[in-house]
């Protein structure tokens, strides 16, 4: 695939799957041996973990989530984007109350793709800065 085409991919997985929550095309577009290098340690390294990290973590804590992607490079089958995951604590998040502050999430995060899907994942965001700032 041409580098326009899988960055097409990431920025519907960013829209439809991170944003909207939408299980049919997250499935669509993880390939079989999925691996994120980034998972938590203890987590699964596959396309469960991260399913659940979107909809069993970020979703229900964070009303009107949305990603604002700002940049995003091609080269060969990798893609990197920085975006920031942008939301209201409304629900519990990670263990803490909601405060019903503005959340923002900013990530830096390598896709690799294969055959129009998601092959593996490498990143780096502030996670642990945001859930400081809301203690």
């Amino acid at each position: 695939m041409s580098t326009e085409l899988n960055k097409s991919v990431v920025l519907r997985f960013n829209r439809e799957v991170i944003q909207e929550g939408n299980e049919a095309v997250f499935k669509e577009l993880m390939a079989d041996g999925f691996i994120n290098h980034s998972a938590p340690e203890g987590t699964s390294k596959g396309a469960e973990g991260m399913w659940h990290t979107f909809q069993n973590i970020l979703r229900p804590a964070l009303s009107g989530l949305r990603v604002a992607i700002h940049d995003q490079i091609a080269e060969g089958d990798k893609v990197t984007t920085r975006k920031t995951i942008v939301g209201i604590h409304t629900g519990v998040f990670l263990s803490i109350a909601p405060t019903h502050k503005e959340v923002a999430i900013d990530v830096i995060d390598v896709v690799r793709l294969a055959n129009g899907q998601y092959a593996e994942h490498w990143g780096i965001n502030t996670l642990s800065s945001v859930i400081a700032s809301l203690k």
